[in-house]
This record gives C-alpha cells, sequence and structure tokens, in this order.
C-alpha cells in the first residue's frame, strides 16, 4: 500500500539521518474508502493524487507550527504491507480526517519511492497560507483564500537520492 508523510525540511532532514521516519505511530494520508468515496473516482492515479495532497495540506500544518523551518511543504511517498496502515473507524467519514492512516512502527526510509517537495518559488506562498491557517479554520475567508494559494503550486518529484541536496 502506498502512503503519503507529510514532513517539513528539517522533519526530512532528521529522517534521512536516523535512516528512519517515526518512532511510530507514523501518520501518514492513502487511498481509503472514505477518500474513494469522497473524491468519486475509480482511477487509482487520481485518487493517489488526491491522498499526495491531503498530506501536503497536512504538512502545511506542521509549517504552521514551526515557522523557522524552511516553508516548503514535503510529503514522503512510501510502500508499506497491506494493513500496516490503518484509519482509524471513528474519523472515517470526518472530512478533515479523509485519507488519514496510522503506521504502527516506524518506517525504514529506504522503503521510500519518493519525495515530494515545494520549489523554492513557492516558498512565500506557503508561508503566507502557514500563517493563514488560524484565521483561515475560524472561518475568515481571506484566510482560507491565502491557504488555498499554497494549493496552486504543484510539489515537485524527487528521487530518495535526491534527499542530501533538498536537506543540504
Amino acid at each position: 500500500m502506498r502512503v503519503y508523510v507529510p514532513l517539513t525540511l528539517p522533519g526530512l532532514a532528521a529522517a534521512y539521518k536516523s535512516g528512519e521516519l517515526g518512532p511510530g505511530p507514523v501518520d501518514a494520508y492513502a487511498v481509503t474508502p472514505a477518500l474513494r468515496e469522497w473524491y468519486v473516482s475509480d482511477d487509482i492515479e487520481e485518487l493517489e493524487y488526491a491522498a499526495l495532497n491531503r498530506a501536503a495540506q497536512s504538512s502545511l500544518r506542521l509549517l504552521a507550527g514551526n515557522p523557522q523551518a524552511a516553508q516548503r511543504r514535503v510529503v514522503v511517498a512510501l510502500d508499506v504491507p497491506d494493513g500496516a496502515a490503518v484509519a482509524d473507524p471513528d474519523r472515517g467519514l470526518d472530512p478533515a480526517s479523509l485519507g488519514e492512516v496510522r503506521v504502527a512502527g516506524p518506517v525504514p526510509l529506504a522503503k521510500a519511492a519518493a519525495v515530494h517537495v515545494d520549489a523554492a518559488d513557492a516558498e512565500t506562498d506557503v508561508a503566507a497560507a502557514a500563517a493563514a491557517l488560524g484565521a483561515a479554520d475560524q472561518g475568515d475567508d481571506d484566510a482560507q483564500f491565502t491557504v488555498d494559494g499554497a494549493a496552486d503550486h504543484d510539489l515537485m518529484w524527487f528521487g530518495v537520492q535526491e534527499i542530501p541536496h533538498l536537506i543540504g
């Protein structure tokens, strides 16, 4: 099963140094039954892209809590055995938790398939979005517009071997 783990660049550096994502449980996003129902598609690539975007939104929340970090969203895509990623059945239909799963233990970074990171030119919009999250959560439409602006930037794809360059 492919899961998408939201991080920040300092979080990616720590994972690279330790060789694993964790300690567990590791919060991630995946194609869950609730995500399938919400997205209404049978195309697995579209569904995985939706899970990736959910992880990118979660990465934005991590950045909001760590404003001194480089303001670039980071998502690590990795494969775990089927059944290793479990959705909380009590939150399955909660719109805020669509696609959310938890992997019980630490995951070796060697299991990563790719790393997705914002380009440097997205930093201004991502920083503004991270700063506006609180107001957006309180229903401020202007703040929500700013938060949505981060989603206008597609995450770039990097091979795992490129992690040293990303965190350097």
